[in-house]
């Protein structure tokens, strides 16, 4: 019976000093071979591999360890699919809870309110761990990969997207477009019923040269106003920034009068109503505006030179108004 006794508490002490140690291994920092150690981990996963790429990629534990208390915490399964960064200090208790939570390392591109498509795409091309999946696409091979039809000039709503590493950028595009078309849908339905736009597109024709005519919030609604105004009369639009775009690479950054007068779908000096697409990528206040236009007179408008503008409602107030602001005479 003593025997038997000893046996038992050799065997208890022995049972003792193994949980102690795995309590210590599982509270204990993760040695690391690098200050950052990355891991993608793919939907379908198995845990065994899981534990296998972190030791690939760094972590500097057998991956059977790894392997075993993933198995063993019976959390294994609930381990999800993201790309995850762990830094000194991470244990392999922590490692495994932020897995569980999906506690991602996450990227993230931002589009500009006023940026163009190539723009857009560039920023795109530029983004950190972002998969390139339509960087050789024309403009109309991504409109089919997206599923929509016509021009993607102003389609996808400028805002900051937060992305997993090693996501497709088509996914990046696709939310941005899905946003517009809520927001546009959104200003649509609230818009100035009589204002001259027949369709959400537009819309945001004329919001986007709302957009690159002004930055100040407060000018905004004028500006529209005036455009408003113009379409009512039949009046051309005669905004500069339509025909910068549509001068494309050859604008040089210097507006000149003969490219006022060089006819493009574009040039809203030559041609009267809406240019054929946006220009530029819309915010929403762009959008509230043009939707909703100050009920206003004016008909014209000219920069100070602080951001603001000065708005008139005949053209000799106006060509006053250029002398004083653009051309310094009184």
């Amino acid at each position: 019976m003593r025997t038997l006794l000893r046996l038992l508490a050799v065997l208890l002490v022995v049972a003792l000093l193994a949980a102690g140690s795995v309590w210590w291994w599982l509270e204990r920092p993760l040695p690391l071979a690098a200050e950052r150690v990355e891991v993608s981990i793919e939907p379908g996963t198995s845990p065994r591999e899981v534990a296998r790429l972190w030791t690939a990629a760094g972590v500097q534990v057998p991956t059977e360890w790894l392997y075993q208390w993933f198995r063993w915490s019976g959390q294994a399964r609930a381990i999800r699919a993201g790309s995850y960064e762990i830094e000194p200090g991470v244990t392999a208790r922590t490692l495994l809870a932020r897995m569980v939570r999906g506690d991602q390392t996450l990227e993230q591109v931002r589009f500009i309110d006023g940026w163009t498509l190539a723009q857009a795409r560039a920023a795109l091309k530029d983004a950190p761990h972002l998969r390139p999946a339509t960087a050789a696409l024309t403009e109309a091979e991504l409109a089919t990969a997206l599923g929509v039809e016509g021009p993607l000039e102003g389609r996808f709503y400028p805002d900051t997207y937060l992305y997993s590493r090693g996501v497709s950028d088509l996914t990046v595009l696709k939310r941005a477009l899905t946003l517009m078309d809520q927001r546009l849908a959104t200003a649509w339905a609230g818009r100035d019923p009589q204002l001259r736009v027949g369709s959400p597109q537009e819309l945001l024709v004329l919001a986007s040269v709302v957009e690159k005519e002004t930055g100040s919030d407060t000018d905004r609604p004028m500006v529209a106003g005036v455009f408003a105004n113009r379409l009512r009369l039949g009046m051309p639009l005669q905004s500069d920034p339509t025909v910068i775009y549509g001068l494309g690479a050859a604008f040089d950054g210097n507006l000149r009068r003969a490219d006022l007068l060089a006819d493009t779908p574009w040039n809203t000096y030559t041609r009267r109503g809406l240019p054929p697409t946006p220009i530029a990528l819309v915010g929403t206040r762009a959008l509230a505006a043009t939707a909703r236009p100050a009920q206003t007179s004016a008909l014209y408008f000219v920069a100070r030179g602080d951001g603001s503008s000065v708005f008139s409602d005949t053209l000799a107030d106006h060509n006053r108004a250029v002398n004083r602001h653009q051309r310094n005479q009184p």
